[in-house]
């Protein structure tokens, strides 16, 4: 303080301002929030609703948390909604009886809503229709700050698992690739894991188109690396050491539908028969590929099923008992 005597009151306030000017200019920005809840909302007796903001989207995504009877530790389902991401009402909660399958099993079922046609990535570019990139940050969500959040709050074993229906087959393989450390075992079912090449880009713009997006504002334009990069054919082997399995149907309507006798006629002609038919056609080239490489994954293959909740749900019942839950020691 001695020194400061020194200076005159004119130049020790001079000699303030350009200290602090000169401190905001290395200052560190002020850090971004890390993940969180933000609110907890309770649908049923094992069921919740979990709102967690997410940093790389800026925004709040809902998530559907079934947990075991009696809580207390499990690891981790994490199942993924269709095409629209649940937020049409169509999903595992609304279409299928998943809460009573696992009401007796001792796991958590996470279920995020949102991103339709969104291939549950991260989108490089804006889309007209189905919003600005930084809303499309699936891939981080899911793998980098959706699962510490509910690890922390639902006292985890931390161990988990991904499974993915139709639209969200493929990205389930994606993500445990991208994500190897913290997926055990994976589940992709009556969908289509090639995403490169004419037919993996045709049916991937599909998919996306279905909500009126333009797949070319997620990875780039055909042939762009970032293509090939998610794709879990090309990159089949990377599944070694995870447990996989694998569904698919012929794509005639069968008893596994669970469909009343008019609406036999209507899945076919609404496309369930041709969709199916394609879809497994693609996974049984997925699992091919995984036999040449000595990859260990499961294939059931059901010669009737159309594209349907009740194959979904068949599927995901019997992945639990196969490959699933033995994964997950649950």
């Amino acid at each position: 303080m001695s020194g400061l005597r020194l200076f005159s009151r004119r130049a020790a306030i001079a000699s303030a301002a350009a200290i602090g000017a000169a401190m905001s200019l290395v200052a560190p920005a002020a850090a971004a929030p890390a993940p969180h809840i933000t609110g907890i909302t309770e649908i049923g007796p094992q069921i919740l609703q979990v709102d967690v903001y997410s940093p790389s989207m800026d925004r709040v995504i809902p998530n559907t948390v079934l947990r075991p009877r009696g809580g207390g530790s499990a690891p981790t389902l994490y199942l993924l909604n269709g095409v629209r991401g649940g937020t049409d009402g169509i999903g595992w909660l609304n279409s299928s009886d998943y809460e009573d399958f696992f009401a007796d099993k001792n796991v958590n079922v996470v279920t995020p809503i949102g991103g339709p046609s969104s291939n549950y990535t991260d989108w490089r570019f804006d889309d007209p229709l189905l919003g600005p990139a930084q809303a499309n940050q699936w891939q981080t969500y899911l793998t980098q700050e959706l699962p510490g959040v509910i690890d922390a709050q639902f006292h985890t074993t931390g161990r988990n698992a991904i499974a993915g229906l139709s639209m969200s087959a493929g990205p389930a393989l994606d993500l445990a690739i991208q994500a190897p450390w913290l997926y055990d075992a994976v589940g992709a079912y009556s969908g289509c894991p090639m995403n490169s090449g004419i037919f993996g880009t045709a049916q991937v713009a599909g998919v996306v188109a279905a909500s009126g997006g333009n797949a070319f504002n997620m990875w780039g334009p055909p042939g762009d690396p970032h293509w090939a990069a998610h794709d879990p054919y090309l990159r089949a082997g990377e599944l070694r050491g995870t447990a996989v399995y694998l569904s698919g149907a012929s794509g005639i309507p069968g008893p596994v539908d669970k469909l009343p006798p008019l609406m036999v006629v209507g899945a076919a002609v609404g496309g369930g028969t041709a969709v199916e038919a394609i879809a497994n056609a693609c996974t049984a080239t997925m699992s091919q590929r995984l036999n040449e490489l000595g990859v260990a994954h499961t294939y059931n293959y059901r010669d009737q099923g159309a594209h349907t909740w009740g194959l979904f749900e068949a599927d995901l019942r019997n992945s639990w008992f196969t490959t699933l839950g033995p994964a997950l020691n649950s």
